[in-house]
């Protein structure tokens, strides 16, 4: 059997496990001092930013209650509206509470703006959102990105919670590949 980097045909690491490792200890040290004295919660939406919240929370040096949020591609529609099937809803109830939304990616925002649309029907006192990685040309809306990672353009990633085929989430780093058709 192939090794996971074969299989995906890596082209180069584009942000290492270490450059990862202290761009979330700086967005935790940040994240702390901006909720200190306030109640947070933080979600994470399934799957792709499985590592980076796991990550992230334990960066965060405050008391936080973690949920997270599942949503499905609807084939041929959510791409193009950001419309999405939900799966997965969060069991902590939210009313009144400060909310990180944490993410793996944001390209156009659509599917975010609908998640945070959905999250804003359960009357927090506000949403923020914290992605791994923020591609700001290609936003389409305006959404409450706070904090990121790093910002990347139009790149085929994989790593640290992004996939190809739902392959690859598992790398330490994340990785180029090649443009998939």
């Amino acid at each position: 059997m192939a090794n996971l980097e074969n299989v995906l045909n890596i082209e180069h690491v584009v942000y290492s496990e270490e450059k990862i490792k202290a761009r979330v200890l700086e967005l935790g040290k940040q994240i702390t001092e901006d909720y200190k004295d306030k109640e947070l919660v933080v979600i994470g939406v399934i799957r792709g930013s499985l590592y980076f919240l796991s990550d992230l929370t334990r960066a965060i040096d405050l008391p936080v209650k973690i949920d997270m949020v599942g949503f499905s591609n609807i084939p041929d529609t959510t791409s193009k509206t950001g419309i999405v099937r939900i799966i997965k809803d969060v069991d902590i109830d939210i009313t009144d509470k400060h909310v990180l939304v944490v993410e793996d990616v944001i390209r156009t925002g659509l599917t975010t703006a609908y998640i945070i649309q959905n999250l804003e029907m359960k009357k927090p006192a506000d949403i923020t959102l914290c992605t791994m990685l923020l591609n700001p040309d290609r936003l389409l809306m305006t959404i409450p990105v706070k904090y990121f990672g790093f910002e990347i353009n139009d790149l085929w990633l994989a790593g640290y919670g992004l996939d190809h085929d739902e392959i690859g989430r598992n790398l330490p780093y994340i990785a180029q590949i090649p443009k998939r058709k």
